[in-house]
């Protein structure tokens, strides 16, 4: 059997009602493990074991008296830092300017709340959650546990270093052009970006969504199970709707799945990725969906669009510093930044114009095809310094071609491990695969993901303990 640390959420509850082990036996090991690891890696933030084991053994009372209260009693969670919770700041990856207090929680804090899962800590993310890179001016350097030379990706850097190295089985990013799914990818985890508004986020903005990121699909499901719950405090919030997650069966006999090799503008697609992601293909294939070659949705013009838009949006931002602190934030930041100084408002309307460029041409595919794979990221691995794949910021979002497109036309996408590379450069590092389905087929998604990870069948192996910091 596994150790304690390395369990799914599933099998400590289903431990927890064997009475095989209980919350406070899982939390102890687990916090022996994490000294261990975190020195290595610097995934946390907020860590703060006592209160961790306090709420455990509360858990472990509740089972005792088999009174267990909510879906995910007693199971470790962790938060991304830009999701708040009472009491403490939320420092952005930057901890400048007005540190306020959040005086509640976010809703995803509020609904793992709810259910009793027990939190663990908050997970570091660069500076503003701009950059795919473990590197942030707040929490230093975030480094992948795969090795410890090669970056985790971001924005939700530190979410996926802890999903890797076996922080619990749970953990909760947030994703606004492939921050869940691009640090999941090189990572090797399971990273779910849901269909806009599925579930509730404040503050809520354009693409922006929160979501699993887990080791399994099965642990994702059950995520949502909480996740998902209405929230008014999320004006872009869905209807209530109710989904039995757990059920992830599906026939794909007669499916249409479109195979999306080229992104269509960006980095160049990696061989081993490319070979990777076909062989992922054909396992659905050989289930019984049809493969449909798809031509790239996204464009230079989007791209180069979206840049601007958000470099208008991240100047004022960076405006509402004194200067003194703004010289603190990520020198990459600033040079990307400051040219939305030189934008003017016709610019910014225009950069924004392109995201409903990519709304109506990633809901077009889905008059062809009831599913699209494809890579998650365009590349294997990059060094741990580096701020993006290119360590360019004149190119900062050369690498999340294949992500955003999905973020603008809002439809739910998950990112899954589908091997591991051979190359002498990169060996060992995970390789992602992504899938996405229709606005609001969420459930679907999780469904096609299950399968296809059940196809795979990777030897289950996880990153070892570094020999050296």
């Amino acid at each position: 059997m596994p150790e304690l640390h390395q369990l799914t959420a599933t099998q400590l509850l289903d431990g927890y009602r064997a009475r095989s082990f209980s919350p406070s036996d899982v939390a102890g090991a687990l916090v022996e493990h994490i000294a261990t690891w975190e020195p290595h890696i610097n995934a946390l933030y907020a860590y703060q074991p006592d209160a961790f084991i306090r709420a455990a053994k509360a858990s472990t009372q509740r089972w005792a008296k088999g009174q267990p209260s909510g879906y995910l009693d007693g199971v470790p969670v962790t938060l991304k830092e830009l999701i708040a919770t009472q009491g403490m700041p939320v420092p952005g990856g930057t901890g400048l300017g007005e540190q306020a207090i959040a005086t509640e929680d976010a809703p995803p804090a509020t609904r793992l709340d709810e259910d009793n899962a027990l939190l663990l800590a908050k997970t570091t993310c660069p500076d503003f959650g701009m950059l795919s890179s473990g590197l942030s001016s707040f929490h230093g350097l975030t480094r992948n546990p795969w090795d410890l030379a090669c970056n985790t990706g971001g924005s939700s850097s530190g979410a996926g270093a802890a999903a890797a190295a076996g922080f619990g089985p749970l953990h909760v990013g947030t994703d606004i052009g492939g921050s869940i799914r691009l640090p999941a990818a090189w990572c090797g985890v399971v990273g779910f970006k849901p269909t806009l508004g599925r579930v509730p986020i404040d503050p809520y903005y354009v693409g922006r969504c929160a979501g699993p990121m887990t080791r399994s699909v099965k642990d994702a499901a059950l995520m949502m199970t909480a996740l998902a719950r209405t929230d008014r405090r999320d004006a872009m919030r869905l209807p209530p709707e109710k989904i039995h997650w757990a059920d992830l069966a599906l026939d794909l006999h007669g499916l249409r799945v479109g195979v999306m090799m080229e992104a269509g503008c960006g980095l160049p697609l990696d061989e081993e990725i490319r070979n990777c992601v076909e062989q992922a293909a054909k396992q659905l294939e050989a289930a019984g969906a049809t493969l449909v070659p798809l031509a790239p949705v996204l464009t230079r013009e989007m791209l180069d669009g979206l840049d601007h838009f958000w470099q208008g949006r991240q100047w004022g931002e960076l405006m509402k510093l004194a200067p003194k602190e703004r010289e603190k934030v990520l020198p990459s930041i600033l040079a990307w930044a400051e040219g939305g100084a030189r934008l003017t408002g016709v610019d910014a309307v225009q950069g924004f114009q392109q995201t409903m460029a990519m709304r109506r041409a990633t809901e077009a595919v889905f008059d062809k095809v009831d599913a699209v794979i494809s890579p998650t990221t365009p590349n294997i691995a990059f060094p741990a310094e580096w701020s993006s794949p290119t360590n360019d910021p004149s190119q900062p979002f050369e690498h999340i071609i294949y992500t955003v497109p999905w973020n603008m036309g809002e439809q739910p996408a998950i990112s899954l491990n589908a091997g591991f590379s051979q190359a002498t450069t990169s060996f060992n590092m995970p390789i992602g695969v992504q899938l996405m389905g229709p606005r609001f087929a969420d459930h679907f998604v999780l469904k096609l993901a299950k399968q296809l990870e059940d196809r795979l069948a990777l030897p289950k192996r996880w990153p070892t303990l570094p020999t050296v910091i």
